[in-house]
């Protein structure tokens, strides 16, 4: 898998008998690589957010089928039960339950011998067809930025996906052709993806990033820095709703009013044709103390209570384009995500 020009990180890669994972909790202070060796280490990796981003967590999925069809030892139920158990980690990011559907319907024809090593080149093909996916979306997305400064929300970069990224990609795209000349990151609360995951990815890329927190987007918009609002997604309703790390909802109202472009890129296993609208998505709610704490030390009074959702879901309406590798929606509101699938 070739790399580019600003784009250097890979989080995510096959060991030969184990997945190797960039544990994202260690970051930036620390490159900590994890070694999965059952389908059940990987469920907790992605439970426990050391993978995170709807298309990496699909992919890590997908390499932890192979490492169930191997604990299977041909049982099919108990393989089924070991990938039921991968679906629960997260509710929300739809390309996990999509990875985990295709490798279950890997297993049908061939010998129980056998499906560890189909279920293994699918996985390396889900990988490759991401980093793929991405390329493409970044020349999208990129084509219709025309200059000036983006603000980005959460992390979507290589970290979040097999490499490239998809918004991030976008900006990676968008600055290696000179369309834009200032990038802004969200600190992204409680886990400060933006901070954390974002700022380090671009500065590795030799990509200069402002960091801010999320109370200031709206000063920066007033001051007429930001061109386009691009953020990524878990998962895309069937009417163009979006579900994304939470804030996204609000910078999305605050670009509306600021007369500020909103893009959202995903790729098209994020898109749940299922699920009509962004009312019908499940939002996952973690726990509370990742709200009243930071790295482990108390950041609240003792005996308060937090509301801690990790997603919010931004109306179609409040979307000017969907950019995917199947092509673009401009005006989701209008059709919905229809058109990509005719």
């Amino acid at each position: 898998m070739t790399q580019h020009l600003h784009d250097k990180v890979r989080a995510l890669e096959w060991g030969g008998d184990h997945l190797r994972l960039l544990d994202q909790r260690c970051l930036p202070e620390r490159e900590v690589w994890l070694q999965l060796n059952t389908s059940g280490a990987v469920a907790e990796a992605i439970r426990e957010m050391a993978v995170r981003g709807a298309p990496a967590i699909g992919i890590a999925a997908a390499y932890g089928a192979v490492l169930a069809a191997r604990e299977a030892h041909g049982d099919r139920d108990r393989f089924m039960r070991l990938l039921a158990a991968m679906g629960e980690a997260r509710p929300t990011a739809v390309n996990l339950e999509w990875a985990l559907k295709r490798m279950r319907a890997l297993i049908e024809r061939p010998a129980p011998a056998e499906w560890a090593d189909v279920l293994l080149l699918e996985a390396h093909a889900i990988h490759a067809a991401d980093i793929a996916a991405n390329r493409r979306m970044g020349e999208l997305g990129s084509a219709l930025i025309q200059s000036g400064g983006v603000l980005t929300h959460c992390n979507t970069g290589s970290l979040a996906t097999g490499g490239y990224g998809t918004a991030l990609g976008v900006i990676r795209s968008a600055w290696a052709a000179n369309r834009i000349d200032r990038v802004y990151a969200d600190e992204t609360r409680p886990w400060l993806q933006g901070s954390r995951l974002t700022a380090w990815e671009l500065v590795r890329d030799g990509i200069p990033v402002t960091v801010l927190c999320e109370g200031a987007a709206a000063g920066l918009m007033a001051a007429g820095k930001i061109d386009w609002v691009i953020v990524g997604a878990d998962r895309i309703a069937d009417n163009g709703d979006v579900a994304n790390k939470i804030g996204t909802y609000g910078l999305a109202v605050l670009a509306r009013h600021h007369g500020i472009r909103f893009m959202v890129v995903a790729p098209l296993s994020t898109v749940d044709r299922h699920t009509p609208s962004g009312k019908h998505i499940p939002i996952e709610t973690r726990s509370g103390e990742e709200v009243l704490s930071c790295a482990g030390k108390p950041t609240a009074a003792e005996g308060s209570r937090a509301w801690n959702p990790v997603f919010d879901v931004t109306p179609a309406g409040l979307i000017d384009v969907i950019v995917t590798e199947a092509g673009i929606v401009e005006n989701p509101a209008a059709n919905g995500m229809k058109s990509l699938f005719a």
